[in-house]
Formats: C-alpha cells, sequence, structure tokens
C-alpha cells in the first residue's frame, strides 16, 4: 500500500485495504503486477498536469526503396537476406494479441479460418511459411508470438491441438503484451471494474519492446547471434515470414528499423503514411494527416503521400533492447475511452483515460532508418473487417489471384473464376513453382498445392 500510495494512487491503497480473503489477495496480485513508477509518470504528464498544445511538425514525403521498380537492387537484396537466414541471424515475431471482434470471431484473431481452398487459419498459414524458410535456407528463424493476456493461453492451445503445424515446438514460444490501468480524466486515479479488479488494457503494439524485455526474449536472441527481428501482422496471409528482401533491404540500409510500405489504393484509403516530420522518418496516421496533405499530388499526378505502412517492420536487436530498458524512451500516446467502472457501471460518454504505445513511434528514434516498397498485390491483404474493404472476401481474392499469377508464369493455364490455393511449403514465390508443377496443367476445380511429400 505504500508504494500505491507514493504513486499517487491513494484511493486505490484505501480500496485495497477494504478487501479482506481471495478479494484483497485478487487486487493485490493485480497491484503488484503494475508498474507504478511508469503509471505515475503518465498519468503526471497526461493527465493531472498535460503539457500545453503540441508543436506543429513540419511534415514532408517520405525517401522510399521502390526495390519493386529495381530487379538488380532487388535481387541484390533478395541475396543478402537469403545469407542472413542461412547465418541464422533472423528472427520473426508475429503480432498476435487481438480478438477477431471486428470479423465476428470471438477467438484470437489468428484462429480465423482465411484459406480459400482448405480455410486453414491465419496461424497454420504464417507457420508454414515459417517452416518453409528453415527448410529452404538451413537456419533455426526462432518464432515468437506476441499474444495477450486474454488470448495466449487459447492461442498455445490452438497450436498444440494442431501439432504445432509441423514446427518443432521448442522453437515456437509466446511472450504476453503488457497491461496499463485506465484513469479517470479529471484525477488519474486508477479505475475498477469491479471492486476486485483493475480496468486494464493492452499497452499497444509499441508494448513489444518492453514484453520481449520482461520475457527474455531479446537475451535469448542475442545470445543465438541474431541481429534482425522481422515483426509482422498476423491478420495479413500474403506478407512471407522472413521475406529476404525485406531483411536484405534492411541490412544493406545499416538500419535500426525498416517498414514494409505498399501503394495507396486512393488518397482517401485508411492507412497510416510514412514521411518525414521534423526532418525524421516517421508514420503519420491518416487521422492525423493534413486534408490538404493527404490530397497532395507531384507534378506528374501521383499522390505525394502515397507510401501505405503495412505493419511490417525489421528491428536492429540491438535498437530493440535499448528501447525495451529504457535507455530509448518511446512515447506513449492518450485516448480517451468510455469503460464500465463500480463508479459508473453504465457510461453514455468517455469517462476514462488509455495509454497506449505504437511500434512506428520507434522510427524517429532510430539512428538510420529504411523504407522499403514491394507489390501490394504480393505482400499485403489484411483481414480487418467482417464485410468490405480488408475483409475476408477480399482477402481470400487477393491469396487466388497471387496464385494463379505464380501458376501462369510457370505455364499452368488458370481460368478466370478458377479457386486455387498454394502452401508456402510449396511454393513462397513464382520462381519455387518451376519444375513443380506441369507445364500443360488446366485448373478445372478449386485446386490445393500442399507442402511436398
Amino acid at each position: 500500500m505504500d508504494q500505491l500510495e507514493a504513486a499517487g494512487q491513494s484511493r486505490l491503497a484505501a480500496s485495497l485495504s477494504e478487501l479482506s480473503g481471495d478479494a484483497h489477495g485478487r487486487l493485490a496480485l493485480q497491484c503488484a503486477a503494475l508498474d507504478l513508477s511508469l503509471v505515475q509518470r503518465l498519468v503526471q504528464t497526461m493527465v493531472r498536469s498535460p503539457q500545453g498544445q503540441a508543436h506543429r511538425a513540419e511534415i514532408g514525403p517520405a525517401m522510399v526503396d521502390r526495390i519493386a521498380d529495381h530487379p538488380d537492387g532487388r535481387a541484390e537484396a533478395r541475396a543478402v537476406g537469403e545469407q542472413a537466414l542461412r547465418d541464422n541471424r533472423v528472427a520473426v515475431v508475429l503480432l498476435a494479441g487481438g480478438q477477431g471482434t471486428r470479423l465476428g470471431f470471438d477467438s484470437p484473431k489468428g484462429m480465423f479460418r482465411i484459406g480459400p481452398v482448405t480455410l486453414h487459419s491465419l496461424f497454420a498459414i504464417h507457420a508454414a511459411g515459417i517452416g518453409a524458410s528453415r527448410r529452404d535456407y538451413g537456419c533455426d528463424l526462432p518464432f515468437w508470438l506476441m499474444t495477450s493476456p486474454g488470448t495466449d493461453a487459447e492461442t498455445m492451445a490452438f497450436f498444440e491441438k494442431h501439432a504445432m503445424f509441423g514446427l518443432d515446438p521448442r522453437t515456437v514460444g509466446t511472450f504476453v503484451q503488457g497491461m496499463l490501468p485506465a484513469v479517470d480524466p479529471a484525477t488519474g486515479d486508477i479505475l475498477h471494474e469491479a471492486p476486485d479488479q483493475l480496468t486494464l488494457s493492452p499497452d499497444g503494439h509499441g508494448g513489444i519492446f518492453r514484453a520481449m524485455g520482461r520475457a527474455a526474449v531479446l537475451g535469448d536472441l542475442e545470445e543465438r547471434g541474431i541481429d534482425v527481428i522481422m515483426t509482422m501482422q498476423v491478420d495479413n496471409p500474403l506478407m512471407r515470414p522472413a521475406d529476404p528482401e525485406l531483411v536484405g533491404a534492411h541490412l544493406m540500409a545499416q538500419a535500426e528499423m525498416s517498414t514494409l510500405v505498399v501503394a495507396k489504393t486512393s488518397a482517401e484509403e485508411r492507412m497510416g503514411v510514412m514521411a518525414t516530420v521534423d526532418g525524421r522518418t516517421a508514420l503519420v496516421e491518416y487521422s492525423d494527416l493534413p486534408k490538404d496533405l493527404e490530397q497532395a499530388h507531384d507534378a506528374d499526378g501521383a499522390l505525394t503521400y502515397w507510401a501505405g505502412s503495412t505493419g511490417v517492420h525489421c528491428l536492429d536487436r540491438g535498437f530493440a533492447t535499448r528501447i525495451a530498458s529504457g535507455e530509448v524512451e518511446l512515447p506513449f500516446h492518450r485516448a480517451e475511452k468510455r469503460v464500465a467502472t463500480v463508479d459508473d457501471p453504465d457510461p453514455q460518454a468517455a469517462n476514462a483515460v488509455k495509454f497506449e504505445a505504437f511500434i512506428f513511434d520507434a522510427l524517429p528514434l532510430a539512428a538510420r532508418t529504411a523504407t522499403v516498397e514491394m507489390a501490394r498485390e504480393e505482400r499485403f491483404a489484411p483481414v480487418k473487417n467482417a464485410d468490405g474493404a480488408d475483409s475476408p472476401d477480399t482477402c481470400r481474392v487477393a491469396m487466388v489471384a497471387r496464385a494463379s499469377r505464380w501458376l501462369q508464369s510457370s505455364g499452368v493455364t488458370v481460368p478466370d473464376g478458377a479457386v486455387v490455393e498454394i502452401d508456402p511449403r510449396f511454393a513462397q514465390d513464382p520462381a519455387d513453382l518451376h519444375g513443380r508443377v506441369p507445364t500443360d496443367l488446366i485448373i478445372d476445380e478449386p485446386v490445393y498445392f500442399p507442402p511436398p511429400a
């Protein structure tokens, strides 16, 4: 209780003292898990003594390596990335803490079944990509999943049910995203959703750094000699884990942090865009980009701010460690939310402040960054919404279209309307298909190309 008092949470200390038995134990355990020094700092700077109006930043277009437009550079990046994989310098972290709520799916989003023919889950597809890279490059390629307290147990049970999708169980691990309490917007007091239960929420995908530090993931990677951590979102089945072209471009740029981008489909598309902010590489969320910049075009009529972030990054392990240790400080953001509390069980308006950190806010902190473009149709088809844009329907269409292009490049006839699915262990790019499929093959029914026997 003394620690709560010292952190300015006397009301919480009083609530704890009023409880007894199991209820006291439950609340005490949650209080002990809080990073009180961080909570105290966030409350002081963002609630009790908020800073004045923010500095108006100077926003400019980002420099982007348009790797898809340069075959020689693309080949060089791929060769560098492939060698890094062979040398066991790469690990993959899948950001998999979210529920499929927006999809109408009451389980971890990675369990959502998306395969156009097989209905394989997002987890199954990503795990197959990991297995394919391990086989093709003879590497260990550690595979970590950042889960949340609400998804961790179900995620691991799902992997175990499916025999880890063929991966060695010793090479797959999870670490749990951190949680931060919601606070009263007027007083900064930590809120309760029940007398013995704090109102907690995930600390944002920027919590990956502190979470990797707490779980000793970064120390493990250092011992293994791994210096590149690729992070990717679970909802994008087109993304290739440990993509050698992205890894290679990151290493060639000697970057501490790199971002994979695709061209926006329109000025209005709701994607964060890469830019320079006060001279540093940064991501500007679509809601924060001024309307005149959103609509800006260059002399050739192309969008000025066209480079939409896919949420895929490469991190230098040493850079990630400095952020995890607090040597480099990642900013937090304030969000006003409506939550049910013991004081306000049926709120009608925002009654709480939550704190979140975003992984892309590490970009301006890096000494050197790289922004790498790849073809959208090859690497980006997220599953976010139940229908409309970025839905299961649009994702499956993109998966089928990519598989069809790859097969056609090998001479296979794929008529319009055909449904095809290629397992990543069968092919991770068009070149992998050469010699694996007969050129006189004609697709006339749904076809799945499974892992080689």
